[in-house]
Protein backbone atom coordinates (compact mmCIF):
# COMPACT_ATOMS: atom_id res chain seq x y z
CA UNK A 1 0.00 0.00 0.00
CA UNK A 2 1.06 3.75 -1.11
CA UNK A 3 0.09 7.22 -0.70
CA UNK A 4 1.36 10.02 -2.70
CA UNK A 5 3.87 12.11 -0.53
CA UNK A 6 3.01 15.71 0.75
CA UNK A 7 5.78 17.86 2.34
CA UNK A 8 4.74 21.02 4.21
CA UNK A 9 7.02 22.85 7.13
CA UNK A 10 5.64 24.48 10.19
CA UNK A 11 7.89 26.71 12.13
CA UNK A 12 11.01 25.75 10.39
CA UNK A 13 10.72 22.10 10.91
CA UNK A 14 9.75 19.73 7.64
CA UNK A 15 6.78 17.82 8.27
CA UNK A 16 6.31 14.56 6.02
CA UNK A 17 2.75 13.32 5.13
CA UNK A 18 1.14 10.40 3.69
CA UNK A 19 4.44 8.32 2.80
CA UNK A 20 5.32 5.24 1.26
CA UNK A 21 4.28 2.12 4.04
CA UNK A 22 6.34 -1.13 3.26
CA UNK A 23 3.09 -3.02 5.23
CA UNK A 24 -0.33 -2.45 6.16
CA UNK A 25 -1.20 -4.63 8.94
CA UNK A 26 -1.36 -8.12 11.01
CA UNK A 27 -4.11 -9.40 9.17
CA UNK A 28 -6.97 -10.45 10.81
CA UNK A 29 -8.51 -8.46 13.62
CA UNK A 30 -4.58 -7.65 14.52
CA UNK A 31 -3.14 -3.72 14.09
CA UNK A 32 -2.73 -2.64 10.79
CA UNK A 33 -1.13 0.94 9.86
CA UNK A 34 -2.51 2.73 6.96
CA UNK A 35 -0.70 5.95 6.98
CA UNK A 36 2.61 7.29 8.86
CA UNK A 37 4.06 10.69 8.98
CA UNK A 38 6.67 12.70 10.58
CA UNK A 39 7.36 15.75 12.37
CA UNK A 40 10.01 17.58 14.07
CA UNK A 41 12.15 16.29 11.64
CA UNK A 42 15.68 17.79 12.20
CA UNK A 43 18.93 17.44 13.22
CA UNK A 44 19.31 17.59 17.29
CA UNK A 45 15.88 17.62 17.47
CA UNK A 46 13.13 15.15 18.60
CA UNK A 47 11.18 14.13 15.82
CA UNK A 48 7.83 12.67 16.19
CA UNK A 49 6.43 9.49 14.00
CA UNK A 50 2.59 8.93 13.92
CA UNK A 51 0.61 5.95 12.71
CA UNK A 52 -2.66 6.18 11.80
CA UNK A 53 -4.89 3.06 11.27
CA UNK A 54 -6.99 0.23 13.52
CA UNK A 55 -6.13 -1.77 16.68
CA UNK A 56 -2.82 0.48 17.32
CA UNK A 57 -4.18 1.00 21.15
CA UNK A 58 -2.11 -2.91 21.75
CA UNK A 59 0.46 -1.91 24.14
CA UNK A 60 3.24 -4.24 22.83
CA UNK A 61 3.76 -2.11 19.57
CA UNK A 62 7.06 -0.61 19.17
CA UNK A 63 9.29 1.02 16.86
CA UNK A 64 13.04 0.46 15.77
CA UNK A 65 14.98 3.00 13.57
CA UNK A 66 17.42 2.13 10.46
CA UNK A 67 19.85 4.23 8.83
CA UNK A 68 20.46 7.32 11.32
CA UNK A 69 20.83 7.12 15.20
CA UNK A 70 17.50 8.19 16.75
CA UNK A 71 18.24 8.09 20.78
CA UNK A 72 15.41 7.72 23.12
CA UNK A 73 12.99 5.89 21.57
CA UNK A 74 9.37 6.46 23.15
CA UNK A 75 5.65 5.86 22.92
CA UNK A 76 3.77 8.60 23.79
CA UNK A 77 1.08 8.18 25.87
CA UNK A 78 -2.79 8.36 24.68
CA UNK A 79 -2.70 5.53 22.29
CA UNK A 80 -6.00 4.97 20.73
CA UNK A 81 -7.29 2.77 18.25
CA UNK A 82 -6.91 4.76 15.14
CA UNK A 83 -3.54 6.41 16.40
CA UNK A 84 -0.06 5.46 18.43
CA UNK A 85 2.34 8.14 18.49
CA UNK A 86 6.60 7.63 19.09
CA UNK A 87 9.03 10.39 19.64
CA UNK A 88 13.18 9.46 19.24
CA UNK A 89 15.50 12.08 19.42
CA UNK A 90 17.57 12.57 15.50
CA UNK A 91 21.36 12.19 15.88
CA UNK A 92 22.36 12.41 12.28
CA UNK A 93 21.49 13.76 8.61
CA UNK A 94 20.41 11.81 5.57
CA UNK A 95 18.66 8.90 5.21
CA UNK A 96 16.61 7.24 8.37
CA UNK A 97 13.82 4.66 8.14
CA UNK A 98 11.29 4.30 11.70
CA UNK A 99 9.91 1.18 11.47
CA UNK A 100 6.57 0.06 13.56
CA UNK A 101 6.48 -3.16 14.39
CA UNK A 102 4.23 -5.75 16.80
CA UNK A 103 5.55 -7.51 19.69
CA UNK A 104 6.73 -10.58 18.01
CA UNK A 105 8.95 -8.15 15.55
CA UNK A 106 6.96 -8.62 12.60
CA UNK A 107 6.53 -5.20 11.19
CA UNK A 108 3.70 -3.14 10.29
CA UNK A 109 4.70 -0.06 8.45
CA UNK A 110 7.92 2.05 7.65
CA UNK A 111 8.51 5.12 6.22
CA UNK A 112 11.80 6.59 4.33
CA UNK A 113 12.57 10.08 5.97
CA UNK A 114 15.70 12.38 4.85
CA UNK A 115 17.10 14.36 7.56
CA UNK A 116 18.33 17.88 5.99
CA UNK A 117 21.40 19.26 7.01
CA UNK A 118 20.77 21.58 10.15
CA UNK A 119 20.54 25.27 9.60
CA UNK A 120 20.64 28.30 12.61
CA UNK A 121 19.72 32.02 12.20
CA UNK A 122 21.96 34.79 13.62
CA UNK A 123 20.40 38.33 14.88
CA UNK A 124 23.11 40.36 15.06
CA UNK A 125 22.42 44.05 16.35
CA UNK A 126 24.95 46.82 15.48
CA UNK A 127 24.46 50.39 15.27
CA UNK A 128 20.83 50.10 16.30
CA UNK A 129 19.99 47.93 13.58
CA UNK A 130 19.79 43.93 13.21
CA UNK A 131 20.84 42.22 10.65
CA UNK A 132 20.25 38.21 10.21
CA UNK A 133 22.93 35.88 8.82
CA UNK A 134 21.74 31.78 8.28
CA UNK A 135 24.48 29.11 8.46
CA UNK A 136 24.25 25.68 7.65
CA UNK A 137 26.03 23.18 9.32
CA UNK A 138 27.79 20.45 8.45
CA UNK A 139 27.42 17.02 10.93
CA UNK A 140 28.62 14.82 8.28
CA UNK A 141 31.99 16.55 8.05
CA UNK A 142 32.08 17.69 11.64
CA UNK A 143 30.10 15.50 13.89
CA UNK A 144 31.64 16.38 17.23
CA UNK A 145 31.84 19.97 16.46
CA UNK A 146 28.52 20.03 14.97
CA UNK A 147 27.20 18.48 17.61
CA UNK A 148 28.60 20.75 20.43
CA UNK A 149 27.99 23.60 18.66
CA UNK A 150 24.16 22.75 18.38
CA UNK A 151 23.99 21.84 22.14
CA UNK A 152 25.31 25.29 22.71
CA UNK A 153 22.30 26.85 20.28
CA UNK A 154 19.50 24.64 22.09
CA UNK A 155 20.96 26.03 25.21
CA UNK A 156 20.60 29.36 24.27
CA UNK A 157 23.96 29.73 25.48
CA UNK A 158 24.66 32.62 22.10
CA UNK A 159 22.18 34.92 23.67
CA UNK A 160 23.48 38.54 23.73
CA UNK A 161 26.66 37.79 23.36
CA UNK A 162 28.94 40.12 22.31
CA UNK A 163 31.29 39.79 18.48
CA UNK A 164 34.09 40.33 20.65
CA UNK A 165 37.27 40.14 18.12
CA UNK A 166 37.39 41.18 14.87
CA UNK A 167 40.27 41.57 12.46
CA UNK A 168 39.54 43.95 10.01
CA UNK A 169 38.40 42.23 6.79
CA UNK A 170 39.32 38.99 8.03
CA UNK A 171 36.90 37.33 10.83
CA UNK A 172 34.67 37.90 13.89
CA UNK A 173 34.56 36.42 16.71
CA UNK A 174 32.19 35.46 19.02
CA UNK A 175 30.72 33.32 21.91
CA UNK A 176 32.80 34.27 24.67
CA UNK A 177 31.31 37.57 26.11
CA UNK A 178 28.74 39.65 26.95
CA UNK A 179 28.25 43.33 27.79
CA UNK A 180 30.73 45.14 30.07
CA UNK A 181 32.97 43.18 28.21
CA UNK A 182 32.18 40.53 30.91
CA UNK A 183 33.58 36.42 30.42
CA UNK A 184 31.15 33.66 29.88
CA UNK A 185 32.08 30.57 31.03
CA UNK A 186 31.27 28.05 28.67
CA UNK A 187 29.10 25.13 29.94
CA UNK A 188 29.92 21.86 27.56
CA UNK A 189 33.67 20.38 28.29
CA UNK A 190 35.95 21.34 25.49
CA UNK A 191 35.95 19.07 22.54
CA UNK A 192 38.46 17.06 19.99
CA UNK A 193 39.68 19.06 17.16
CA UNK A 194 38.32 18.03 13.53
CA UNK A 195 40.18 20.72 11.65
CA UNK A 196 41.71 17.18 9.21
CA UNK A 197 37.85 16.58 7.98
CA UNK A 198 38.18 18.06 4.84
CA UNK A 199 36.37 21.94 5.28
CA UNK A 200 38.39 24.61 4.52
CA UNK A 201 38.92 28.27 6.23
CA UNK A 202 37.17 29.72 2.78
CA UNK A 203 35.31 33.39 2.81
CA UNK A 204 31.87 32.70 4.10
CA UNK A 205 32.67 29.74 6.81
CA UNK A 206 31.97 29.33 10.00
CA UNK A 207 34.72 27.55 12.63
CA UNK A 208 35.61 27.03 16.27
CA UNK A 209 38.00 29.37 18.11
CA UNK A 210 40.27 27.37 20.47
CA UNK A 211 43.17 28.75 22.92
CA UNK A 212 46.81 26.79 21.79
CA UNK A 213 45.90 23.84 22.81
CA UNK A 214 44.46 21.66 19.91
CA UNK A 215 41.64 19.81 21.70
CA UNK A 216 40.42 23.09 23.30
CA UNK A 217 37.34 24.32 21.77
CA UNK A 218 34.19 24.85 23.46
CA UNK A 219 31.74 27.95 22.80
CA UNK A 220 33.78 30.47 20.53
CA UNK A 221 33.63 30.66 17.17
CA UNK A 222 34.71 32.74 14.23
CA UNK A 223 33.14 33.69 10.95
CA UNK A 224 35.71 33.98 8.14
CA UNK A 225 34.99 37.30 5.89
CA UNK A 226 37.99 36.18 3.73
CA UNK A 227 39.70 33.14 2.68
CA UNK A 228 42.33 32.04 5.38
CA UNK A 229 43.92 29.17 4.29
CA UNK A 230 46.82 29.58 7.33
CA UNK A 231 44.29 28.79 9.68
CA UNK A 232 43.94 25.05 8.17
CA UNK A 233 45.36 22.56 8.99
CA UNK A 234 49.11 21.68 8.14
CA UNK A 235 50.26 19.42 10.38
CA UNK A 236 50.70 18.26 14.09
CA UNK A 237 52.90 20.85 14.82
CA UNK A 238 49.61 23.42 13.01
CA UNK A 239 46.90 21.24 13.14
CA UNK A 240 44.90 24.80 12.37
CA UNK A 241 41.00 25.57 13.33
CA UNK A 242 37.80 23.15 12.43
CA UNK A 243 35.26 24.68 9.71
CA UNK A 244 31.88 23.45 10.37
CA UNK A 245 29.61 25.23 8.32
CA UNK A 246 28.80 28.24 5.91
CA UNK A 247 26.97 31.21 5.62
CA UNK A 248 23.60 31.07 3.07
CA UNK A 249 22.53 34.25 3.65
CA UNK A 250 23.88 37.41 5.44
CA UNK A 251 27.58 37.55 4.33
CA UNK A 252 26.85 41.50 3.65
CA UNK A 253 25.91 41.39 7.52
CA UNK A 254 29.13 39.98 8.64
CA UNK A 255 31.31 41.85 5.45
CA UNK A 256 29.98 44.90 7.70
CA UNK A 257 30.70 44.10 11.12
CA UNK A 258 34.18 43.06 9.77
CA UNK A 259 34.60 47.07 8.93
CA UNK A 260 33.70 48.20 12.70
CA UNK A 261 36.46 50.03 14.07
CA UNK A 262 37.73 48.49 17.53
CA UNK A 263 39.51 49.26 20.08
CA UNK A 264 42.73 47.29 22.62
CA UNK A 265 40.43 46.56 25.68
CA UNK A 266 42.91 44.48 27.79
CA UNK A 267 45.63 42.42 27.00
CA UNK A 268 43.25 39.95 26.21
CA UNK A 269 40.83 41.69 24.13
CA UNK A 270 43.24 43.34 21.53
CA UNK A 271 40.41 44.06 19.29
CA UNK A 272 37.33 44.97 20.59
CA UNK A 273 34.90 47.23 18.62
CA UNK A 274 34.43 50.14 19.94
CA UNK A 275 30.76 50.02 20.02
CA UNK A 276 28.72 46.76 20.80
CA UNK A 277 27.75 44.19 18.32
CA UNK A 278 25.27 41.65 20.10
CA UNK A 279 24.18 38.64 18.47
CA UNK A 280 21.00 39.02 20.34
CA UNK A 281 19.63 34.94 19.15
CA UNK A 282 20.89 32.55 17.10
CA UNK A 283 18.32 29.67 16.96
CA UNK A 284 17.74 26.29 15.23
CA UNK A 285 15.55 27.00 11.71
CA UNK A 286 15.86 23.56 9.98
Amino acid sequence: MSTAQRFITRGGFLLILGLVLSACGGGGNGPSISTISASGLAYARTATITANGSGLADPTLFMTVEGLPCENVTRSNGATDSQVQFSCLVRGVGEMSPRIRMSDGKELGRVSLNVPLPRVSFAIRRDGSTGNVLVEIDPRQAPLTAANFMAYVEAGFYRDTLIHRVLRGQIAQGGGYTSGPTPKAPIFPPIALESNNGLKNLRGTIAMARTAQPNSAQAQYYFNLRDNPEFDRISDEQPGYAVFGTVIEGQDVLDAVGQVATTAADPILQNLPVNNVVVTSVLQVR
